[in-house]
């Protein structure tokens, strides 16, 4: 990983912290990794648990939607990948100041990904709202029907496609 990464990656930490603690308002869903890996098989719930499993994380409280948007889209947890979602979600309508600073920050300091961000930004436009969905009340719903409401599968496709950019 070059140092250009691993700054992203502290600069990630650091303000995740302190946006979540003092900008963040949404209340947090009091539930964690061990809930969700209760919740039926396929069910979006069970996805999200496996998520955070496989990846060795906990879920941030008042930043649960953030990990929710990575098993719908399919991106991963590199530094271009969490970029290009935030470009994603702007596309879809997400606006926040946490937001324009990744995308910001992300195109300077990793503009060799751009391609990338702005075919992420493109499939955001494209796709159906969910940057706004209350995604605690949508746990037990099916994961697949969850995302054919949001994606087409020339979406998936796509985020498929761009993943390999």
């Amino acid at each position: 990983m070059n140092n250009r990464k691993r700054l992203i990656i502290w600069l990630f930490e650091k303000s995740q912290i302190l946006y979540t603690k003092y900008f963040k308002k949404n209340k947090p869903w009091h539930i964690n990794k061990s809930d969700l890996l209760l919740y039926p098989e396929g069910s979006f719930g069970k996805k999200l648990g496996e998520f955070l499993e496989l990846h060795g994380f906990d879920i941030i409280p008042k930043a649960e939607r953030h990990d929710a948007y990575h098993i719908l889209t399919g991106y991963n947890t590199t530094v271009e990948s969490e970029i290009a979602q935030q470009y994603l979600c702007f596309g879809n309508g997400k606006r926040s100041p946490y937001l324009f600073g990744v995308m910001i920050l992300g195109t300077l300091i990793l503009p060799e990904y751009i391609g990338f961000y702005i075919k992420s930004y493109h499939v955001g436009k494209t796709a159906n709202v969910f940057h706004n969905l209350d995604f605690k009340n949508l746990l037990n719903t099916p994961f697949n029907d969850l995302q054919s409401c949001i994606f087409s599968k020339s979406h998936i496709n796509k985020l498929i496609q761009s993943h390999h950019a």
